[in-house]
């Protein structure tokens, strides 16, 4: 039973061996020890700060992400929107241009054959004109003789309108 019932000495000793560890490791570790300790809440508390910062920054620079994804986007769309009506411009200017040549290219066609048509009908005229004067002088020559021949060349002088 001596182990259940301490002994004065043992609890004396004790005390003194534990006052000793406890003088010691208050002089050379507690302060080690707490200050380790506080450190360590401090470097936590820092972590934790620099964390909260950085998942800020992180939402922040998530909306300038989408606000610039959303300008590149409106930007891409107007761009777009400029090319087509660009190419709308380019498009109705060539047709109007191959409009206008094509105007050009009938009137000049018009007018050449036009003029073809006048040259032809000039070129009949005086091909008729010849054959004309080259049958009646055979005619006349044949029925008339030479004074009633300029007679009737001074009847149709007379007759003769210049056009």
């Amino acid at each position: 039973m001596e182990l259940v019932s301490p002994n004065v000495g043992t609890i004396f000793w004790m005390l003194l061996f534990f006052s000793i560890i406890l003088w010691i490791l208050k002089k050379f570790a507690w302060k080690p020890i707490l200050n380790t300790l506080k450190n360590r809440e401090k470097t936590i508390e820092d972590a934790l700060k620099s964390a909260e910062l950085a998942k800020e920054e992180m939402l922040k620079l998530k909306a300038d992400n989408e606000q610039i994804l959303a300008e590149a986007r409106q930007e891409r769309d107007k761009m777009m929107k400029e090319a087509r009506a660009l190419k709308d411009k380019l498009i109705q200017d060539a047709q109007e241009q191959a409009q206008q040549e094509a105007s050009k290219i009938i009137v000049s066609a018009k007018q050449s054959i036009e003029n073809e048509k006048r040259s032809a009908i000039i070129e009949i005229k005086n091909q008729i004109a010849l054959l004309s004067i080259s049958i009646a002088e055979k005619i006349l020559r044949e029925k008339l003789d030479s004074k009633k021949h300029t007679e009737l060349i001074d009847i149709l002088l007379k007759d003769i309108k210049l056009s």
